[in-house]
């Protein structure tokens, strides 16, 4: 299955999602993961350098596990995505894998642990892509109440080509 092959005209279920993500993880190569954290230290050089490592850090875990637990994943998810939030995420995603391709090429795989952890967290497992706990400067971090996840930085990068903030299901910290 290809995101092409999602039918977005009807429901999307989160197992069409997951099926699309197994599919997406089993092309994945120990390359892929070298070339997309190579990337993300690139990416990351706008980061205070008190961030940068922890930062590198979690996100390489973060591939890391999500590919593990796509690949793995047996759960039976219930319920159907909104397509519209979909759409605008897909679309997040090809403007940053046309970034990636521009620094490595445009046949490589680099671009598909970050895909993969992005749309697995958020339209998978209802969970924000930062994890709680994820350190901002001033000592903000991403955090739970209730059933709801606030992040200190969302308005701030809700626009920024290279975040995933504008499809992450985390809410302004200062919306409490």
């Amino acid at each position: 299955m290809l995101v092409k092959d999602l039918d977005f005209k009807g429901k999307i279920s989160k197992m069409d999602i997951i099926a699309f993500l197994k599919e997406e993880a089993q092309q994945i190569h120990i390359n892929d993961f070298i070339k997309t954290c190579s990337f993300l230290r690139k990416s990351m050089e706008h980061v205070h350098p008190k961030y940068q490592e922890e930062y590198i850090k979690m996100y390489v875990e973060g591939y890391l596990k999500s590919y593990r637990d796509v690949k793995n994943d047996k759960t039976i998810y219930e319920g159907f995505v909104n397509n519209d939030e979909l759409k605008k995420a897909i679309i997040l995603l090809k403007q940053q894998e046309r970034l990636m391709e521009e620094e490595f090429g445009k046949h490589n795989r680099s671009f598909k642990p970050y895909m993969i952890l992005s749309l697995y967290t958020t339209f998978v497992l209802d969970e924000p892509v930062h994890p709680v706990g994820t350190p901002f400067p001033g000592g903000l971090t991403v955090r739970k109440m209730g059933k709801i996840y606030y992040c200190p930085v969302k308005k701030n990068n809700e626009n920024n080509p290279l975040a995933v903030c504008g499809f992450c299901i985390a809410k302004q910290e200062s919306d409490m």
